[in-house]
């Protein structure tokens, strides 16, 4: 997209594309591809586009305030910033672009810096976010989602809640029978409504349980709910506790607007070692639903998504199976070495703070009021209070028995400060840092805050065995 691309220009591209978005779904709607349900919510998601984009770009200004530097074109193929910024007028939802906020709310902010010759400060994890605004996703892959894994998805969790509900009442022969016989009904057409298709086959005899049915196969989401991405933008944070700070604020702001929240920062269950957080808000109305997925991100692990994105959609798109496994412990393998480099620079963040949290405990004789009181915000998207006691009661242990004490100290501690000191490092590390998906893996270093750092990290490795 040209800097000179005209605004009028813009909106006229926009609708000739609207239109073919549009004849792309009244036909897979002629053709049986899906039906009435699914054409009339594609239909609300893909009219009047630059509407919806403005949005887009409301929403973001709401969340972040003002770009705090220039506007510049994406290369979402190549993962690249084009370097030719570009005007807020010729914005529009055929393009991605790239845009620096700041998070005001960080509670990092100006805790991570190193000084360098004279009164030159390098800050180490910064309040910037960059934020990737991806275009409207296309009409064809929305189909091919809904019509594919979503419509599989979908089919698997009708048939065995339909199982499940007749099972329960004793007649699992019957159960077994009507879902097969949904199960094909599902396979030959495709079918949104599950209540009616599953209430057509039981027929008379089930009307004891047909109430049963029909609750709990309307709490099932159809395959068009969940595309939730044909607005989406890539919010890139340095550490975890900032991404959960943005997503907190958002749903503090529009809890009324808040689809869903999927943490998946300490998820060791996934099987490709992925690790991010998404946000679903509602950008439409209450009676239109138009869903905008925010991807939230730590950019040291964004790095490898570089790496991994081409060999996941080589796994995708491969109908071998053995190839397939291949290129998934490829991706695996990728993730796993974000998360190690990703907590590196966190345990180089626990070293930089030590000396002065230190200094604080110390000087602040016992006062709460300190320089660091409320850093790092404990998240409520977070390990459960249980575990996180058991955790600083070895703490305090482990500081009883001298295995951690603190060096070089300007005066003699009590147990009660040193105590203090790493507990409060314990709990950055527990904001912060991610935890394995294997056991094997330590930060290289001799010293204290790297010892400690691994410490946390096994006792935390225990909670997870269990």
């Amino acid at each position: 997209m040209a800097n000179e691309t005209k605004t009028e220009d813009v909106f006229l591209l926009t609708k000739q594309h609207d239109e073919k978005n549009l004849a792309i779904i009244e036909e897979a709607l002629k053709s049986g591809r899906i039906d009435v349900a699914t054409h009339d919510y594609l239909v609300n998601l893909y009219t009047d586009a630059m509407n919806w984009f403005r949005e887009v770009f409301l929403y973001i200004g709401k969340c972040f305030g003002a770009p705090k530097a220039a506007v510049h074109e994406y290369d979402y193929e190549n993962d690249a910033v084009i370097d030719r910024p570009i005007t807020i007028s010729s914005i529009n939802p055929l393009e991605p672009y790239l845009v620096n906020h700041r998070l005001d709310e960080d509670p990092m902010r100006n805790q991570f810096f190193t000084t360098t010759r004279g009164h030159q400060i390098d800050l180490a994890v910064s309040s910037i976010v960059t934020v990737i605004v991806g275009a409207q996703k296309s009409v064809s892959r929305a189909l091919d989602k809904i019509t594919g894994k979503y419509y599989t998805n979908y089919t698997k969790e009708v048939v065995e809640t339909t199982y499940n509900v007749i099972a329960k009442s004793g007649r699992v022969a019957s159960a077994k029978a009507v879902s097969e016989k949904v199960e094909e009904a599902l396979s030959k057409s495709f079918i949104t409504d599950a209540s009616v298709l599953v209430l057509g086959i039981v027929g008379s005899g089930y009307q004891q349980i047909s109430a049963d049915l029909v609750r709990a196969l309307d709490k099932i989401r159809t395959p068009y709910e969940r595309l939730e991405d044909v607005w989406r933008i890539k919010c890139l944070f340095d550490l975890v506790p900032q991404a959960r700070t943005f997503i907190e604020r958002i749903c503090k702001m529009w809890p009324d607007k808040i689809i869903g929240v999927y943490d998946e920062f300490f998820n060791i269950t996934n099987p490709r070692g992925y690790r991010d957080a998404k946000l679903i808000l509602n950008i439409g109305t209450k009676d239109k639903v138009v869903p905008m997925e925010i991807i939230c991100q730590v950019r040291t692990f964004f790095e490898f998504e570089h790496q991994t994105h081409g060999v996941y959609e080589k796994s995708r798109r491969s109908k071998n199976q053995a190839n397939k496994t291949t290129l998934e412990t490829q991706t695996e393998t990728l993730h796993i070495e974000g998360v190690k480099k990703y907590n590196a620079m966190i345990c180089d963040c626990v070293d930089d703070l030590f000396d002065r949290i230190g200094w604080n405990i110390l000087y602040s004789e016992g006062d709460e009021d300190m320089l660091f009181e409320g850093f790092p915000q404990i998240s409520t998207i977070y390990y459960p209070q249980k575990i996180m006691d058991i955790i600083l009661e070895k703490v305090d242990n482990a500081v009883d028995n001298e295995v951690f004490f603190v060096q070089n100290a300007p005066a003699k501690l009590t147990k009660d400060q040193e105590i203090r000191i790493f507990r409060w490092m314990a709990k950055f590390i527990l904001v912060a840092a991610m935890p394995y998906s294997y056991a094997d893996w330590s930060v290289c270093t001799d010293t204290m805050s790297g010892k400690f750092f691994n410490f946390i990290m096994k006792e935390l490795q225990r909670y997870y065995k269990k």
